[in-house]
C-alpha cells in the first residue's frame, strides 16, 4: 500500500512539473504587456498606376495617440492626438484615399528629398562639375524635383523601440536620379513614443559626392480642422531669418527678426501681422521663410512651440538642424478637397520643416549640405504633443 501511495505521489509530481500552463500564462502576460504599450498594424491603401500595392501602417502608442503612414512618399496621412478635454482628433491635412496624393497633393505629410526647399535655377556645382536639376517651381528646383522622395515607394517594416512604437522606411535613390549624383541609401525612422512624441530620425549614405537635405512636410492644424491656422500662437527660438528674392531664393543675408513681422521670439498669433505692409510678406504671400535657429548644442535644440487656444493642443519642436521653414499655407486656395470632404482654403494648415538652409549648394557661407562617400548623413527632429 505504501509503495502504491509513493508511486502515485511520484506520478503527480511528474505531471505538475511537465504541465506547460505556467509558461503559456507568462507568454500571454507578455503579449498583453506589448498590447498595452502600443501596436503597429498594416492594411491595403490602394494601388499605384504601375500596379504597386500601397499599404497604410497604423501606429498607436500606449496613450491612444495614433498615426497613419503610407509607403507612397512616406506620407503621414493622419495624426490623432487629444485636446484639453481629452477628445482625440486628427491634426494634419491629407486625403482619405491614395488617389488624392497621386493627383493633387502639395506635399501633404510627405518625406522630402533629396533636397528639401529650393535650389536656385536648378543648378549647383561640386568639385568643379555642374549639375542640372528639374526646374519645377518657377525658375527654381523645389523639394527634390518632378519625382522627389514624396512620390516614390518606400519599403516599410516595423522597428523595435523601448519607448513606444516605430517603423523604419528605406529607399535607394539611384545615381543621377532627378539630376543628383551618387547612389543614395536613405533611411527614415518614425517613432511614436509613449510620451506623445513623434520622433523622426534620418540617415543616408552615398557612393559619390552629393548634396542632401531631408525633411518632413506635414501640414498641421491643431484645431482638428475647425478653422484656419491664423489664430494659432507660434514661438520660434530664432533671432534671425533668411530674406528671399522674388523667386523665394535666400539673398544670403541673415537678417535680425527684431522690429519685423518675423519676430516670434515671444509667442505671437500668426494672423496678427501676416498682412502687414512688409516686402518679405508680400513676396511670399505670407510666411514662407527659413528661420536661423539659436543653437545651444550640437544635439537636439528647441525650435519653438505651436499652440491653439481653442483646443488647448500644443506642439513643441526640437531638432539637430540649423533652420526651420515656417510655411503658413499661402498657396492653399480652396481647390483641394481633403479628408472627410473638407475644403482646404488659404492658410488652413501650416508647416514647420526642420532643415538646412534653402539654396545651400550655391551659398558656401551657409552650413554645408555636402555628403561624401564614407560619411553618414544623420538628422533628428521631435514633435512633442501636449495640452494646456
Amino acid at each position: 500500500m505504501i509503495n502504491k501511495i509513493n508511486a502515485f505521489l511520484l506520478l503527480t509530481i511528474l505531471i505538475i512539473s511537465c504541465n506547460p500552463k505556467k509558461e503559456v500564462n507568462t507568454e500571454t502576460k507578455q503579449a498583453d504587456s506589448l498590447t498595452t504599450r502600443g501596436s503597429v498594424e498594416s492594411a491595403p491603401f490602394g494601388t499605384m498606376p504601375d500596379g504597386t500595392q500601397v499599404s497604410v501602417f497604423t501606429l498607436t502608442n500606449s496613450n491612444g495617440v495614433k498615426m497613419k503612414v503610407i509607403n507612397y512618399g512616406g506620407i503621414i496621412t493622419s495624426l490623432s492626438v487629444p485636446d484639453k478635454n481629452n477628445k482625440i482628433e486628427d491634426i494634419v491635412l491629407g486625403f482619405d484615399e491614395l488617389d488624392g496624393y497621386l493627383k493633387d497633393s502639395p506635399f501633404f505629410g510627405a518625406l522630402i528629398g533629396r533636397y528639401g526647399n529650393r535650389i536656385a535655377k536648378g543648378k549647383f556645382t561640386l568639385d568643379g562639375k555642374s549639375y542640372s536639376l528639374a526646374v519645377n517651381n518657377g525658375a527654381n528646383h523645389l523639394h527634390g524635383g518632378n519625382k522627389g522622395f514624396d512620390k516614390v515607394f518606400w519599403n516599410i517594416k516595423k522597428d523595435s523601440t523601448d519607448n513606444g512604437v516605430a517603423i523604419k522606411l528605406s529607399y535607394t535613390s539611384k545615381d543621377m536620379e532627378e539630376g543628383y549624383p551618387g547612389n543614395l541609401q536613405a533611411e527614415v525612422t518614425y517613432t511614436l513614443t509613449d510620451n506623445n512624441e513623434l520622433q523622426i530620425d534620418y540617415k543616408a549614405t552615398t557612393d559619390k559626392k552629393t548634396v542632401v537635405n531631408l525633411t518632413q512636410h506635414t501640414y498641421f492644424n491643431l484645431t482638428g480642422g475647425k478653422q484656419d491656422i491664423l489664430s494659432h500662437h507660434l514661438l520660434l527660438n530664432a533671432d534671425r531669418f533668411l530674406p528671399v528674392d522674388k523667386t523665394l531664393i535666400p539673398t544670403g543675408e541673415l537678417k535680425p527678426v527684431s522690429n519685423t513681422p518675423f519676430d516670434f521670439t515671444k509667442s505671437q498669433i500668426i494672423g496678427s501681422r501676416i498682412s502687414n505692409n512688409d516686402e518679405q510678406l508680400k513676396i511670399a504671400g505670407g510666411y514662407d521663410h527659413c528661420w536661423v535657429l539659436n543653437k545651444a548644442t550640437d544635439g537636439l535644440n528647441t525650435v519653438g512651440t505651436l499652440y491653439d487656444s481653442i483646443s488647448g493642443r500644443e506642439v513643441t519642436v526640437y531638432t539637430t538642424e540649423p533652420g526651420v521653414q515656417f510655411y503658413s499655407g499661402n498657396f492653399l486656395d480652396g481647390s483641394i478637397t481633403g479628408k472627410s470632404g473638407v475644403v482646404y482654403n488659404k492658410r488652413y494648415g501650416l508647416c514647420l520643416e526642420t532643415q538646412h538652409f534653402p539654396d545651400s549648394p550655391n551659398k558656401p557661407e551657409f552650413p554645408s549640405v555636402v555628403l561624401n562617400p564614407g560619411e553618414t548623413y544623420t538628422s533628428q527632429t521631435v514633435y512633442k504633443f501636449s495640452v494646456r
